[in-house]
């Protein structure tokens, strides 16, 4: 393995979530263990690095990974945050008292994550993570509980659904229970998607009677929600920081639905009309908007006809 597999490896024994065993999460380790490719992880050594300086130099040179200036806060919010968090890295080691936008901001592999780093590969390696997870808990772990405190549940056929929470699956909601008994005449919910879980909920053999397998790489929208009586499919995309139904969304749309013969109808949905405002130059054409604030109202994007497939003109 890479050093980079390596250092993801590490980091999801140590229980960081996924988003923090990805490969900028593993250079990031790196960097802060002062390991490159060929050292040994026994050479790990714990020193205080900035980020642009620091980390992020020692990335460029070391890995040949090259990150635009504006990805710092990539680096700070995606990784550095959850390292501070889960014990493995100590922020302003050298001076506790700096203020928070400090130019003198510094970060350093904790003594406890860097005693198990160097034992990586080793015959302590097994008995270094389960000491430090005793010790320290996993991150992961409380992120899980965390999101299992706050749930938004949703009744589907009967069942009930706990999306997790956040603005995004708070208007989802609003399409179940606000949009589809104004706007779809006989409403099968064949797909609802989740923020943390994205296949959350699915009729697999409905949508095979529509001739579409559920493939979560091919980009499936928020919600897919069949009317019978029309033979309408609705395709929906829930908006609160991502963009619309625009022409090339609407292109992937066309394409992962191309075997569904019925005709389709694309909506964006969004929570309220500044956030409809900040993305309606990117609404494409021959498309609707449904804004969650005003749930008895549509906006067609369609020119000569009001909401209907494109297919049927």
């Amino acid at each position: 393995m890479s050093k980079i597999e390596e250092a993801q490896e590490i980091l999801e024994a140590l229980g960081m979530p996924m988003a923090q065993q990805n490969e900028m999460a593993a250079l990031t380790l790196l960097a802060l263990c002062n390991i490159k490719e060929t050292d040994s992880w026994t050479e790990a050594t714990r020193q205080c690095m900035s980020l642009t300086k620091g980390i992020m130099a020692f990335v460029s040179q070391h890995y040949h990974r090259e990150y635009a200036p504006n990805t710092r806060e990539t680096f700070r919010r995606q990784v550095l945050h959850q390292f501070i968090q889960a014990r493995i890295a100590d922020y302003n080691p050298d001076e506790p008292t700096l203020p928070t936008n400090s130019p003198k901001t510094h970060y350093a592999i904790s003594q406890e994550a860097l005693l198990v780093v160097k034992s990586f590969k080793s015959d302590s390696w097994d008995e270094s993570v389960a000491d430090f997870v005793g010790k320290i808990g996993t991150l992961s772990r409380a992120y899980q509980r965390e999101r299992a405190t706050y749930r938004l549940p949703i009744s589907l056929k009967g069942e009930t659904f706990n999306l997790s929470s956040g603005k995004h699956n708070e208007v989802q909601i609003a399409v179940i229970e606000q949009f589809v008994p104004h706007f779809v005449a006989e409403a099968d919910i064949l797909y609802l998607g989740d923020t943390a879980h994205k296949d959350l909920y699915s009729d697999k053999q409905g949508l095979e009677r529509i001739g579409i397998s559920l493939d979560l790489h091919n980009k499936f929208p928020d919600l897919v929600i069949y009317d019978k009586e029309r033979e309408w499919l609705f395709l929906i995309e829930v908006v609160t920081s991502h963009g619309p139904i625009s022409p090339k969304r609407m292109l992937e749309l066309e394409g992962v639905f191309a075997n569904a013969k019925m005709g389709k109808i694309f909506v964006t949905a969004f929570p309220d009309k500044n956030t409809f405002k900040k993305y309606i130059t990117e609404v494409a054409w021959e498309t609707e908007v449904w804004i969650a604030d005003n749930p008895t109202h549509m906006i067609h994007f369609n020119g000569d006809r009001f909401m209907g497939p494109r297919d049927t003109l």
